[in-house]
């Protein structure tokens, strides 16, 4: 899950970089890459709820640290969309653009949490 998490987000903020040089307003484009995030990081938290209730890997950090890391990573894409979609002017793309970065670097956290290493 790590490596594809890490290609999404990687994905999305090149995406988002590009429309900031390049639209003059928020872009489909950048707002359905972070949608692709949110996308992800739901499928990674109902991934990590049935692993645990069905005997897989236990956490080897603490839970309500990992699950506090997943209701943030989840929780943030909507508030920047929010944000992006409010804010009509070419900053919202670059503004969108850090959340790849945050949650690249939460996800690599998680896996830190779960696994005792990230890879």
């Amino acid at each position: 899950m790590f490596v594809i998490g890490t290609a999404i987000c990687a994905l999305s903020t090149l995406i988002c970089w590009v429309m900031t040089a390049l639209s003059p307003g928020p872009a489909d484009s950048s707002i359905v890459s972070v949608a692709a995030i949110e996308l992800f990081l739901i499928v990674y938290g109902i991934y990590a709820g049935i692993r645990q209730a069905f005997g897989g890997v236990g956490i080897v950090g603490e839970a309500w640290e990992f699950w506090g890391y997943v209701l943030t990573a989840v929780l943030l894409p909507v508030g920047v969309l929010i944000w992006a979609v409010l804010d009509r002017t070419r900053w919202s793309n670059l503004v969108m653009s850090f959340v790849g970065l945050v949650v690249f670097v939460m996800i690599y956290r998680l896996e830190e949490i779960w696994f005792g290493s990230a890879l």
